[in-house]
């Protein structure tokens, strides 16, 4: 047990501050720069800051998840999907850097908050766990659609970028509700909305 909070300790330092890898080549990667006004590339760059706050969250609250699970299948599910995650944290960390942006500096919180919130969603057992990564993901898939109509127009290589997250977050849902994931009560599903807007709103700033 002890190696494995040395290993869970290690992964979430690597988490927050170091730089994080990718399998797939970064979507729109292909793509020129195109011109965009300095009011235009802040905007995105907060944009995609919050994004990446986002996979931050998912990498803790997966964590945390999996930490409490006692099911492999659960357990498998969980490291695939934090697997395609810190795939994200790739691709939003490059493109914030692309646009002269910086990550937020409260990723530490962040982090610690979801993993603790993680944690006490895995005590109620693999149903409700499953539960909660299905609403988790719905909830980013409309926030990631909210992103792409009001990222710029011109900006494709952020556009693509979130596209590609939007579908990976639907496979994740899709894949918690076929393992048995029960539908969270609405009021549950009302406070997550509400903790999720709390940190946009303040990501984009800081």
């Amino acid at each position: 047990m002890f190696d494995r909070l040395i290993i869970e300790f290690d992964r979430a330092l690597r988490t927050v501050f170091a730089p994080a890898a990718t399998v797939r080549p970064v979507p729109g990667e292909e793509l020129p720069e195109v011109p965009l006004s300095d009011a235009e590339r802040g905007h995105a760059a907060a944009l995609m800051r919050v994004n990446h706050v986002g996979e931050i969250c998912a990498q803790a609250l997966y964590q945390g998840q999996a930490l409490m699970s006692d099911d492999p299948v659960v357990t498998r599910a969980l490291a695939r999907a934090s697997r395609e995650e810190t795939e994200h944290l790739a691709w939003t960390e490059q493109r914030i850097e692309e646009l002269g942006g910086r990550k937020s500096l409260l990723n530490p919180l962040w982090y610690g908050g979801a993993l603790a919130i993680g944690v006490v969603a895995g005590r109620f057992g693999d149903a409700w766990n499953l539960g909660f990564l299905a609403e988790t993901e719905r909830q980013v898939e409309a926030h990631l659609l909210d992103h792409l109509g009001r990222l710029p127009e011109a900006d494709r290589k952020s556009r693509r970028i979130v596209e590609q997250m939007k579908i990976d977050e639907i496979g994740h849902a899709d894949t918690a509700m076929r393992l048995g994931a029960r539908e969270l009560p609405a009021p549950v599903r009302g406070a997550m909305k509400l903790a999720s807007r709390v940190m946009t709103s303040t990501a984009y700033w800081v």
